[in-house]
């Protein structure tokens, strides 16, 4: 059960994460419908990140299912697949370049 809580968490973080950034470059670059688009997806974002919030503080609906320590593991796992993924990147990058 306590991956599928770090699978759920991590799924709500990212995503919250994402779509408010990508709500906020929308909002700023965006003309006409663009900008109510993303303007929704900054809404949505919030929502996502206040329900993320609550399940791992437990301070508004008093829901705390996710401890600090299921957040931090996820989040390292995070970090260290996208420092893999870039490593990665890179030496396929040289490699080809190389070439």
């Amino acid at each position: 059960m306590d991956v599928l809580n770090l699978f759920v968490s991590m799924l709500l973080l990212i995503f919250a994460i994402g779509t408010i950034g990508a709500g906020l470059f929308t909002i700023y670059f965006g003309t006409g419908k663009s900008r109510a688009i993303g303007s929704i997806l900054f809404i949505i974002g919030i929502i996502v990140a206040v329900i993320f919030y609550n399940y791992t503080t437990g301070s508004i609906w008093s829901v705390n299912a996710w401890g600090w320590n299921t957040i931090k593991a996820g989040i390292a796992s995070i970090i260290g697949g996208l420092i893999g993924g870039l490593i990665a990147l890179g030496i396929f990058l040289a490699g080809i370049m190389k070439a």
